[in-house]
């Protein structure tokens, strides 16, 4: 039980340390590589566009999709982030894997639709957070 909560707390402080790089970033959610959501930090007084179960759906989606896109990396390289541009909001899915392309987690993302370059948010300011802590983040799964 000890190691489950230092485990959830491990989980929301990554999301709260994402959430804090910059105010366009509504949520971020860390699941499991079976799309069980482990931990979720939301940008302060935030409305959410979809209830608890949706985003539990969510989760499961994101998980199930990167595994689908892994597939492919031999052949086109290693996916970065992938990405989708909705009306209310953007949304992205970064995987986190091992040195063998091994899923081990998903970090989902949602941003204001008014953000102008979510890609230069991802790639220069979040994916190098995720990379300074994918390995104590598989050490905390194992």
């Amino acid at each position: 039980m000890k190691h489950q909560q230092k485990g959830q707390r491990f989980y929301k402080e990554f999301c709260d340390k994402v959430i804090s790089l910059d105010p366009a970033i509504r949520f971020a959610g860390i699941v499991d590589a079976e799309g069980k959501l482990l931990g979720i930090s939301e940008r302060k007084a935030l409305i959410p566009l979809l209830t608890p179960e949706q985003r539990a759906q969510y989760a499961i989606t994101a998980a199930t999709r990167q595994f689908t896109r892994l597939r492919w990396e031999h052949h086109l390289g290693k996916i970065h982030y992938a990405s989708s541009h909705y009306a209310k909001l953007i949304r992205a899915t970064i995987p986190i894997t091992d040195t063998e392309s091994q899923l081990w987690y998903v970090l989902i993302l949602t941003f204001d639709v008014a953000k102008g370059n979510v890609h230069e948010l991802i790639t220069k300011r979040i994916i190098p957070v995720v990379s300074e802590n994918t390995s104590q983040l598989i050490t905390e799964m194992r």
